[in-house]
């Protein structure tokens, strides 16, 4: 009999479609991972396992799991998982891109207004008690009408991000490892260097996976390069950034706020600079985090492991680099 591990708990409506297919062992939390000595032992006789990207993929787990045919990936991420690997010893591979790309545009966009107008600083202002009296100057923001706004990585996310800034009358800038011309006039997007959109951004926003070539793009020369008051927003990968050089490019004024739904390590360690500065603003790691948007997720998942366990192609399989 097929056998699925789920390495948070999900609701009983979609745990009851894989019931009728296969056994089904869930971890029953839903905010804290499954530690790694269950998960193990748990994957040793599963055909499928249902994961997030708490869990790591690696010959470690392939060894502890040989029966495994199918790792569905509730992201459209996969750094969590050796790919290669993966697919060496037979086992496909799926996440869930597509169904999530408007939602974490929209958290994108959302982060953007929240640190220009500086939202949760005055919020805080207002919760301590300090708001006294009016001031001309009182939390003064950054105006997103007429900016130029930078996106580094143009995928699905980019381009939806990009078509939420035509109705704020923004100047749109984006660089990609690839230029998307027939994009461009869809969108009112214009290809530049990766230098030329660091320097002219008023917002750069990055939406980029992370792959040998992002990591650490957003190093202490690209932040030194950047506008004194540029605000900085990413939805993409934590690694896509060297914190310690976002730290000193926010602490020393080199650009003005961020604000970040990923990080490097997750979850934030409480003592990381970052959290003590007023204009980094963090949330944890919610860009995908409608109801609806987690439900098309998780039903991804389900479907892809059934497909699989149906010897049909999964919806959504992840190819070899």
């Amino acid at each position: 009999m097929e056998k699925v591990v789920i390495t948070r708990k999900i609701p009983q409506q979609f745990v009851a479609q894989l019931e009728s297919v296969a056994q089904v062992e869930m971890w029953d939390e839903s905010l804290v991972p499954m530690p790694r000595d269950q998960f193990l032992e748990a994957i040793q006789d599963a055909t499928a396992c249902f994961i997030t990207l708490s869990e790591t993929i690696d010959e470690e787990v392939i060894t502890a799991a040989p029966h495994l045919k199918i790792i569905a990936n509730m992201a459209v991420g996969y750094d969590n998982i050796d790919i290669n690997l993966v697919n060496q010893n037979g086992i496909i591979a799926t996440n869930t891109p597509g169904v999530l790309t408007e939602t974490t545009a929209e958290l994108g966009f959302t982060l953007m207004l929240t640190v220009a107008r500086r939202i949760v600083e005055a919020e805080k202002y207002v919760q301590n008690g300090e708001w006294q009296s009016w001031g001309p100057y009182l939390f003064a923001g950054k105006d997103l009408n007429n900016a130029n706004v930078g996106i580094y990585g143009m995928g699905e996310i980019g381009k939806a991000f990009a078509r939420r800034l035509k109705g704020f009358n923004t100047n749109i800038m984006y660089h990609n490892r690839t230029r998307h011309k027939d994009d461009e006039e869809a969108l009112g997007a214009l290809y530049v260097p990766f230098d030329t959109l660091l320097q002219q951004s008023d917002f750069v926003i990055c939406t980029a996976p992370l792959t040998d070539d992002t990591k650490d793009k957003f190093n202490a020369q690209a932040f030194e390069k950047m506008k004194k008051d540029a605000i900085f927003i990413n939805i993409g990968r934590g690694a896509v950034v060297d914190e310690q050089a976002l730290v000193h490019a926010l602490q020393n004024e080199q650009i003005a706020a961020c604000g970040l739904d990923v990080l490097r390590e997750e979850p934030i360690d409480m003592s990381h600079p970052l959290l003590a500065l007023p204009n980094a603003v963090i949330v944890p790691h919610i860009g995908s985090a409608s109801v609806m948007t987690r439900n098309r997720m998780i039903q991804l998942c389900v479907d892809n492991i059934s497909r699989v366990f149906n010897q049909e192609q999964p919806k959504t399989p992840i190819m070899s680099n």
